[in-house]
């Protein structure tokens, strides 16, 4: 998804910079997207997003090196299933610390930057920047029944009780709900301030998201719901480039590229603003 995501807005003349844990990796994509597009201008940003003090080292990288910032994509997604997972280098359930907790302490760094993008302290032209978030159906379809399970995101070992229970699937559609509250979040406090916030469900995409899950459950579900990658990206793109989309502050879109009306916790404000509580009780000191 990133991968294919940042191909099309190189190949559009976008300046990119495609953040990832491994430079190796990272380098080989970003040689794939030059030999493909006959296009150079995109960079490296290492980041670890399940590593809270390598997001800070990012962010503040990228802003050594940038005054402005007019699009960002919180793309990066694991998944473990059945399984609980890994946990986040500060001990936090993988799934709900890359997707809610990185993507939310790195937006929320960037945040600066993309102010005063929008202002137009820069450029001298205020212009309206975007945050497009990916979470997935999953917030609604595999998330607890509650919503959220705040003792399942406590730090270490006192939480596995808990993500035991709730299993890999339930994680991972609590942590694509957080993705959803902290985005509506994101709209509420800074849309008046010329930030547009839209989380997604780019569809069933046929992604390396995949390679955890049983491989009997992967085979099953890419040949009842999966689509390329090349049309997964559309709804993200959508959301980072159409005139239309920036009418849509705080909106949640599915595939492909259309509004949809997200789960019933996705519209509880109270939730929303606990989770970036959380978030940001978390982030303190890094």
């Amino acid at each position: 998804m990133g991968l294919e995501t940042c191909r099309v807005l190189v190949a559009r003349g976008a300046k990119v910079y495609l953040a990832a844990r491994s430079e190796e990796k990272a380098s080989a994509a970003m040689d794939d997207i030059c030999k493909s597009t006959g296009k150079k201008d995109i960079h490296f940003l290492k980041i670890d997003l399940a590593d809270l003090a390598s997001v800070r080292k990012a962010a503040e990288e990228y802003m050594s090196k940038e005054l402005e910032l007019h699009v960002l994509i919180n793309n990066a997604g694991v998944l473990y299933s059945p399984g609980i997972g890994p946990q986040t280098t500060q001990g936090y359930d993988i799934q709900f610390g890359v997707h809610v907790l990185g993507h939310y302490f790195f937006t929320k760094l960037l945040m600066p930057t993309l102010l005063r993008t929008a202002e137009g302290e820069v450029s001298g032209a205020p212009c309206l920047v975007r945050v497009v978030s990916v979470s997935s159906d999953a917030h609604e379809l595999t998330a607890p029944s509650q919503g959220i399970v705040w003792e399942s995101l406590q730090k270490g070992d006192a939480a596995i009780p808990t993500r035991k229970k709730l299993v890999g699937h339930r994680l991972y559609g609590q942590s694509k709900l957080g993705v959803v509250l902290i985005s509506s979040e994101l709209a509420r406090r800074y849309g008046d301030q010329g930030v547009v916030a839209i989380s997604l469900h780019p569809g069933g995409v046929d992604s390396e998201l995949l390679r955890n899950l049983h491989p009997i459950i992967a085979w099953i579900v890419k040949k009842t719901r999966i689509y390329p990658v090349t049309l997964g990206v559309t709804t993200s793109l959508y959301a980072a480039t159409s005139e239309a989309a920036l009418e849509m502050n705080g909106e949640y879109l599915t595939a492909w590229g259309r509004r949809q009306v997200p789960s019933k916790h996705a519209y509880n404000l109270e939730m929303a603003e606990k989770v970036w509580t959380w978030c940001e009780e978390q982030a303190t000191g890094f």
